[in-house]
């Protein structure tokens, strides 16, 4: 470690000596609590064990289980040793589930109670894995985490520097192939700050921490409060009911948000008759009434923002209310220009790509060095995304490039490629496109527009349900239509545009 790093054990440390009988992390599903000082002398027995079991600066460290603290310790103990986390949604289905473990080849692998029979039966296909652990105390199954926690917290420590990895979280499915996008300690604690300068965060705040640990927001969420000195109060699953008690009961003061949370808590405290009177800032993406129904009964501010994985989750940021409907402006530390197909800067006004560059951008796709060759050129991070920005600098989002483009069903991603695929499986069907449609509760929703082969007929439910028994459910379209022509262009394919022009909209 140089002289001018500075890592998340580093972070660690810092908090141990600066807040160390503040509560740094309530369980509240089971009751574990730990201050600051009890935070670090957990990661470092638990990075001890790992240390004995053989992992080593670099190793990959696999994660498949539901948000607790064992999960958020071993976060700490990798920064510890220099190992990459490697957290994968368990949303997805076994056939992803392996193809994102071999991937990246995790030495060792923890696993939740809910995801440890999936482990078992595809345990043989996980070359790399050595060792399998429960990823919580006194559970069933594989060996437990508690034996890893059985030393003294004297691990050899690693020369870890603020640019090495510290977790690899798989995008959406490009062409049908998820890339693992490196995100290095730097990355994080740049976020963290951004976090906070926006939120306005200090030691005094408590976070809910809703939003998983596999997926970027929920993560640097719980990182950029535990790197204010602040409260993490973490929920193993959400609950709107469950969740207005514990804003009430701990005072929550902040937390980001993908719909429907939001909307579920603001009715759920509606029927309670609680105000949520705490609950000062909250960030993420929702819908306008949403938004505005939550400032309007608890005073609060929402922030608004443009990021992706590959950005450290931001690259713009500001309050709803400062340009309603915008992202906000580019964060302090993220430079962002729009660009045209040959790379050259847009006009104010006009719709570019989306890139970027700065301390908070990815250091590339996992073992895809051609990938990270067309996505870094001319020393930007080409993000996929389309915008403008007004004469006051503030970005408004116009959609996602054809080659890339996504659909976001409660702040999940979805290329409709990887749903066409599974969808051309069938068969009875010939052509689909695949899209996103404006959905009530998801704020966006799957279709899939379906032509069938001659003369045969399929109901809309079997086809969902055969989508859904091959990848994650989330993917699954929730609107199909079936369709006598699919419009084509000049060279056969499908006419994107026109067939969501004629069929998308409101469902």
């Amino acid at each position: 470690m140089g002289l001018y790093d500075f890592t998340f054990y580093d972070l660690i440390n810092r908090n141990a000596r600066s807040f160390t009988n503040r509560p740094a992390w309530l369980e509240v599903n089971d009751g574990q609590a730990l201050t600051f000082g009890q935070f670090k002398e957990t990661v470092d027995r638990l990075a001890c064990g790992l240390q004995q079991g053989g992992i080593q600066k670099g190793d990959r460290v696999g994660v498949l289980g539901k948000n607790s603290l064992e999960y958020f310790l071993l976060y700490g103990a990798a920064a510890a040793l220099g190992a990459i986390m490697l957290p994968v949604n368990w949303r997805l289905s076994p056939e992803e589930v392996v193809f994102n473990l071999n991937d990246c080849e995790p030495k060792v692998l923890f696993v939740g109670p809910e995801q440890a029979q999936l482990i078992e039966e595809v345990k043989d296909r996980l070359g790399s894995v050595d060792q399998i652990f429960n990823l919580e105390v006194n559970t069933e199954g594989f060996c437990g985490i508690e034996t890893l926690l059985d030393n003294t917290g004297l691990f050899e420590p690693a020369d870890v520097t603020a640019d090495d990895g510290f977790v690899i979280i798989h995008t959406a499915a490009v062409a049908g192939r998820p890339r693992g996008a490196l995100l290095s300690h730097g990355n994080l604690l740049c976020s963290n700050l951004t976090i906070d300068y926006y939120l306005e965060l200090s030691p005094i705040d408590v976070h809910l921490s809703l939003l998983p640990l596999f997926h970027v927001g929920g993560l640097f969420m719980a990182t950029a409060i535990f790197q204010a000195g602040a409260h993490n109060v973490s929920m193993h699953k959400f609950d709107a009911v469950e969740a207005v008690d514990v804003i009430e009961k701990y005072q929550v003061s902040a937390m980001f948000e993908f719909a429907p949370i939001l909307s579920a808590i603001l009715e759920a405290a509606e029927k309670a008759g609680k105000s949520l009177s705490t609950l000062k800032a909250v960030g993420g993406l929702d819908a306008p009434d949403t938004i505005e129904k939550y400032q309007q009964i608890t005073g609060g501010t929402f922030y608004c923002l443009y990021g992706q994985t590959e950005t450290s989750c931001i690259a713009t940021m500001g309050k709803y209310d400062d340009k309603p409907g915008s992202a906000g402006k580019p964060a302090p530390l993220a430079a962002v220009q729009l660009v045209d197909d040959y790379d050259l800067p847009v006009p104010v006004g006009q719709v570019g790509e989306i890139t970027t560059k700065g301390p908070m951008v990815f250091k590339g796709y996992w073992n895809l060095p051609e990938d990270n060759a067309y996505t870094f050129r001319e020393g930007w991070h080409h993000t996929g995304d389309l915008g403008r920005f007004d004469e006051e600098g503030f970005l408004w989002y116009a959609g996602r490039k054809p080659e890339k483009e996504l659909i976001k069903p409660g702040g999940e991603n979805v290329y409709p490629a990887e749903v066409e695929k599974v969808i051309l499986q069938h068969p009875v069907v010939k052509e689909t496109v695949v899209f996103g449609v404006p959905d009530p509760k998801w704020k966006e929703g799957i279709k899939a527009v379906c032509r069938l082969a001659e003369g045969k007929k399929l109901e809309p439910r079997a086809l969902i349900d055969f989508v859904g028994e091959r990848i994650a459910r989330f993917k699954k379209p929730g609107y199909v239509e079936f369709v006598e022509e699919i419009p084509v262009l000049e060279d056969g394919s499908p006419d994107r545009d026109a067939v969501k022009k004629q069929y998308g909209g409101e469902q």
